[in-house]
């Protein structure tokens, strides 16, 4: 723990909450850019257009949006008083965030598969893969919000 950090608390939560917010609309739109991908024939130059724009929405909104979310969540974490250890609902919010890493790091291997013309995936993957996210989101934001005791789990 690192008391410095309690004065700043509430801005540690707002970070967080609008780097979330933007990581968030990169995990929706990248597996969506990916169905349509899936359409496009490799080399065409709508092809072409797919991998920038996949690659532009993960490197530069994306990725340093995760990076963001993941710094103001842990100096949440090292702010005094901000967690309950032994809360049953924070281990379970560190393990759906823990799941959306995994997620964005797929997500980041898919996207080079398309860029190396290499992806064997049918659009129906990507249309199910697009719905984890808002899976792990929904556990993620019940568990932060309502904090549920989760007794007799």
């Amino acid at each position: 723990m690192i008391p410095a950090l309690g004065p700043y608390l509430q801005w540690e939560k707002a970070l967080h909450l609008i780097s979330v917010i933007a990581w968030m609309a990169g995990l929706f739109y990248l597996p969506r850019l990916f169905v349509y991908h899936c359409k496009a024939a490799i080399g065409s130059e709508q092809s072409e257009v797919f991998k920038v724009m996949e690659r532009r929405l993960l490197r530069a909104i994306t990725t340093p949006a995760m990076i963001a979310a993941v710094t103001f969540g842990t100096l949440m974490v090292l702010t005094p008083g901000a967690v309950n250890w032994s809360a049953a609902w924070w281990w379970v919010k560190l393990g759906g965030a823990g799941l959306m890493l995994c997620f964005h790091g797929a997500c980041a291997r898919w996207r080079r598969d398309f860029e190396q013309d290499r992806n064997m995936r049918p659009q129906r993957f990507y249309r199910m893969a697009n719905e984890i996210p808002t899976a792990l989101m929904l556990v993620i934001v019940v568990m932060a919000v309502v904090q549920p005791s989760l007794a007799g789990w």
